[in-house]
């Protein structure tokens, strides 16, 4: 009696230990999953992972909007309505920017489209400043489109 026991105790230990490596793709069956299945799934998993890291995170409308803002603040001295009007127009003009880039016309369209979206934009910024902040404006809108030239004028300053 003791002898069957130990034989069935024996063979279901077997069997157990078969049955947990195979679900670890480490053999069993051999009938086409064993070591394949397992690791398959792993470079898929790998795969995912680099695929889901090359997709560059777009920065949301309402960041960059707020690093412009903290720019033009304090040197065209906004106050708060300005600032909130501004900020608005900008945010409107970034979320269209972002759809005229997407969109499916030749490039030249595209780069016409925006210029005119900027246009617009700096008109309207331009209608809620004072004659000295429409001064300042312009400027830093030339000193962002030609920065080798306001770097080197500020080093003629110095």
């Amino acid at each position: 009696m003791k002898h069957i026991q130990s034989i069935l105790i024996f063979a279901f230990a077997l069997l157990s230990s078969n049955m947990i490596s195979a679900q670890y793709g480490n053999g069993g069956y051999n009938n086409g999953y064993g070591n394949n299945y397992g690791s398959n799934r792993r470079m898929n998993s790998g795969m995912d992972q680099t695929r889901t890291q090359e997709k560059p995170k777009e920065i949301p409308v309402e960041v960059t909007v707020g690093k412009i803002m903290e720019r033009l603040k304090p040197e065209l001295i906004l106050d708060e309505l300005q600032a909130i009007a501004i900020s608005n127009i900008l945010n409107e003009s970034i979320r269209t920017q972002g759809m005229l880039i997407k969109a499916e016309v030749s490039q030249e369209d595209k780069i016409k489209n925006i210029q005119a979206l900027s246009e617009t934009t700096d008109r309207k910024i331009t209608e809620l400043l004072n004659k000295d902040q429409k001064e300042k404006y312009i400027a830093l809108n030339e000193e962002a489109k030609n920065p080798k030239k306001s770097k080197s004028k500020k080093k003629a300053k110095q």
